[in-house]
């Protein structure tokens, strides 16, 4: 009963939409591929045109493989930096990309900052100066040395030896 009504109302579908008139047969071959006739050009154009699509996939992939790998060497060199431990797989990344992969510009700009900002700040004179008071070595000097007068005059109150 379902295959009756299925064929009744599938054919009255078809020929609504036009999809019994036979013009698809020339679209695609057995395999489903489409063929020059599909595209509507003659065979040398379809097979310039097939060419031109792998070559162009190609290029797609080369420049994404490019891409992930400026990444991958991006996240070495920050694991350089912050000593973390390395990544095979970024390795592995950056060997199938095919050996010379530089940083881009930007991000080794970014690196480079970093890497002299962090200098800066790890010398003492580098923390002294980051630091938000105005700091005078005089000042401190006396404020030393008053401390230490003071710290000496305690201790000879407190000991009887002094």
């Amino acid at each position: 009963m379902a295959f009756l009504v299925k064929s009744m109302i599938g054919d009255k579908l078809k020929n609504m939409t036009g999809g019994g008139g036979g013009g698809d047969e020339d679209k695609t071959d057995a395999d489903g591929k489409e063929t020059p006739a599909s595209k509507g050009m003659s065979r040398e154009e379809f097979e310039e045109y097939q060419r031109q699509l792998v070559e162009e996939k190609i290029e797609r992939d080369k420049e994404f493989a490019m891409r992930k790998a400026e990444r991958a060497n991006l996240r070495v060199a920050l694991r350089d930096k912050y000593r973390l431990p390395e990544s095979a797989q970024d390795d592995a990344t950056i060997q199938m990309a095919g050996g010379d992969v530089d940083l881009p510009e930007e991000l080794a700009k970014m690196v480079e900052e970093d890497e002299e900002e962090e200098e800066a700040n790890s010398t003492l004179l580098g923390k002294i100066q980051n630091m938000d008071l105005d700091l005078d070595f005089d000042t401190i000097k006396s404020k030393a040395q008053t401390t230490m007068t003071e710290v000496k005059q305690a201790a000879e109150e407190k000991c009887t030896l002094m």
